[in-house]
């Protein structure tokens, strides 16, 4: 495929949004999505408007001066990301979900799950973005000062008929671990010629902003079939399948956790 590039990947960082405290729930106890205040509900409803109108003033003021992120990202990072992202997909709609919150001292801290939508045009080709992060951010003063991606997961697909496929890889292992890691093509093979290719990048701030150079070779089998070994630091790393035939493409990423926690 043209240049194979981090559409879907670590791009919707940051981007599971979450407010500050707004009621005073139990210290500690983490409260579920159901008893959420109407007013967390409306603010998270206007952080995902200004993400899907590609709002970048209207997302940033929800960050801290100080923000960290788990994968390295600063304030300005994270910024720059979002920049490149929503120049490749201009039309992303975002939809944020709380799956629970708690209060730590002055500070809230709430897990949520945002899902991503869009598509974008290269010559006459669309290719259509979906994503889903979880992640938990920690708020002070109505902004955030932390955030930890928890799991994500990415496809791109273009084309008539893209192909169907199946990710097994586990969603965390150690350091030093070895790991499978296995793209399996739903849909029977019959004549098709398949291309397609294994990726294996660390998460590092610089890699928000490089496209990955991908170099496709024939399929023999079903699909892609590769044993992994985890670093021997706990380094995170996108895990990415493509698979090519002459009527679609897809791309599949997804976050593979590195810790001995």
């Amino acid at each position: 495929m043209p240049a194979v590039s981090r559409w879907g990947r670590g791009f919707v960082v940051g981007l599971a949004l979450a407010i500050a405290p707004m009621v005073m729930p139990v210290q500690g106890l983490a409260q579920s999505a159901a008893t959420a205040p109407t007013a967390l509900k409306e603010t998270l409803s206007q952080l995902d408007a200004a993400a899907s109108k590609a709002d970048k003033t209207g997302v940033m003021k929800f960050y801290s001066p100080t923000f960290r992120h788990s994968d390295g990202l600063d304030r300005k990072g994270l910024e720059a990301a979002l920049g490149k992202l929503w120049e490749r997909y201009p039309n992303l709609k975002y939809r944020t979900e709380i799956q629970d919150w708690k209060r730590e001292g002055d500070a809230i801290v709430t897990e949520t799950i945002t899902y991503v939508t869009g598509s974008q045009k290269v010559g006459d080709r669309q290719y259509n973005l979906n994503s889903t992060l979880r992640s938990r951010q920690r708020i002070v003063n109505q902004q955030i000062v932390q955030q930890e991606v928890l799991s994500e997961q990415s496809k791109v697909t273009s084309g008539e008929n893209p192909p169907s496929i199946r990710l097994v890889l586990p969603s965390k292992v150690k350091p030093g671990q070895r790991f499978n890691f296995d793209a399996i093509v739903e849909e029977p093979l019959e004549d098709d010629l398949l291309l397609g290719a294994a990726v294996e990048e660390a998460i590092r701030p610089e890699g928000f902003l490089t496209p990955a150079k991908i170099e496709l070779r024939p399929l023999n089998a079903g699909g892609i079939f590769k044993v992994g070994r985890a670093p021997n630091r706990g380094e995170n790393r996108w895990i990415s399948a493509v698979v090519v035939r002459d009527d679609g493409i897809t791309v599949i990423t997804q976050r593979l956790i590195v810790s001995d926690k």
